[in-house]
């Protein structure tokens, strides 16, 4: 789960972060308000979406007066920016700032443990610094979930040229603590600054939380914006399906997470681009795979389905029973390929038989086959 930009630097500043002054507006009058309020020389009118790159889409802008703040509200407030629309503005005073620099704190899979992440670099353009300038970024870690002060403190001696050492330090280690008492996947401040007076101040933040430990973070769920998240993937999640919109045009019904992943790893291996990713989960409800059709051929660009299902708690004859009863209450007219494997496989296959469903048998050949009937081309 995600949350906004002013719901973090709350979190940062309970977590005794420094943050700047700010006010939440919903409306054009409440920016004004807030500026009033701020009574700052200058403020930072800032969408609050779910999504990066709000500077350059023209979602920050700097105002001295009144009217500029005035002016800056009326032009973000029903802003899209990369598919969201902007409903709220944090208001902020402004900044003197000197440097700037990149902090994350993340969970590293491949080590098992707690990563950090530095650089010098920070600032909006940090994703091609990392793409083009790799060596400029600074990867440390611990395995034992204990604080490494010894390697965050050579870290933070790099980021303003030896200046606010033990103020780097402190951020790091409390951005430390806070990701592992809130169950976060995800706290990064970008940029994190060296102001005029020689406070290190974090300018932004980003906050992503384990949505499967949501159960013991209620106040952190509470912070959740509906506003902010796909109509069809929280319907999705109500009916059991792990459902996530993406922009290809191949449609993915798959039972596993890792299966899932696998399968749309192939699919762009073998040149195609997965629409989706869906997983009907471990439910034997032939029900789920018809509620798993409508929402993969929604978006209407779909060119063709493959359905990749591995049998264990999931039975491959109740998978081919939701899929006969898609296609008998549904107009399904892009080819669908089917590889069904495990448990009662050929049960399964056999109820297919006769049906407009094109069958596979490895991994390889229903992707293969899935992308060229996409294309318009024989399997």
């Amino acid at each position: 789960m995600n949350i906004h930009e002013y719901q973090a630097k709350a979190l940062f500043r309970e977590a005794g972060i420094s943050v700047p002054e700010g006010r939440l507006a919903t409306s054009v009058d409440q920016a004004v308000s807030a500026f009033e309020e701020l009574n700052a020389p200058i403020v930072a009118v800032k969408a609050q979406v779910h999504v990066g790159g709000r500077g350059k889409a023209g979602g920050v802008k700097l105002a001295r007066s009144a009217e500029e703040v005035r002016a800056a509200a009326e032009a973000i407030l029903g802003m899209d920016i990369k598919g969201h629309t902007v409903h709220r503005l944090w208001i902020e005073k402004g900044s003197d700032i000197q440097r700037e620099a990149y902090v994350s704190v993340i969970l590293d899979r491949s080590a098992k443990s707690v990563g950090f992440i530095a650089s010098a670099e920070g600032g909006m353009d940090i994703e091609e610094v990392a793409e083009s300038t790799p060596e400029k970024i600074l990867l440390f870690g611990v395995n034992d979930y204990s604080f490494p002060e010894a390697e965050a403190r050579k870290a933070a001696a790099q980021l303003f040229d030896g200046q606010g050492v033990d103020a780097i330090v402190d951020v790091l280690h409390k951005l430390h603590t806070l990701f592992l008492e809130k169950d976060l996947s995800l706290v990064e401040i970008n940029p994190l600054v060296l102001t005029g007076s020689g406070e290190v101040v974090a300018l932004d933040g980003k906050v992503n939380i384990d949505d499967n430990a949501l159960m013991r973070q209620p106040d952190l769920l509470e912070l959740r914006d509906m506003n902010e998240e796909s109509e069809a993937e929280i319907e999705a999640k109500e009916k059991g399906l792990a459902f996530i919109q993406l922009d290809g045009d191949i449609g993915c019904m798959v039972n596993g997470a890792g299966l899932a992943m696998a399968t749309m790893d192939m699919i762009n291996l073998f040149g195609g681009k997965p629409a989706n990713f869906l997983d009907v989960g471990g439910s034997s409800n032939p029900e789920k795979v018809v509620h798993a059709f409508r929402y993969i051929l929604a978006p209407g660009n779909i060119k063709a389905v493959l359905i990749n299902i591995f049998g264990g708690i999931t039975r491959c004859d109740d998978i081919a029973r939701g899929i006969l009863k898609a296609f008998d209450t549904m107009d399904i007219s892009v080819p669908v390929v089917v590889r069904l494997t495990g448990t009662n496989a050929e049960e399964g296959k056999a109820l297919l038989e006769g049906s407009k469903l094109i069958p596979a048998t490895s991994f390889a050949e229903a992707v293969k086959k899935t992308i060229a009937l996409g294309k318009g081309e024989a399997a």
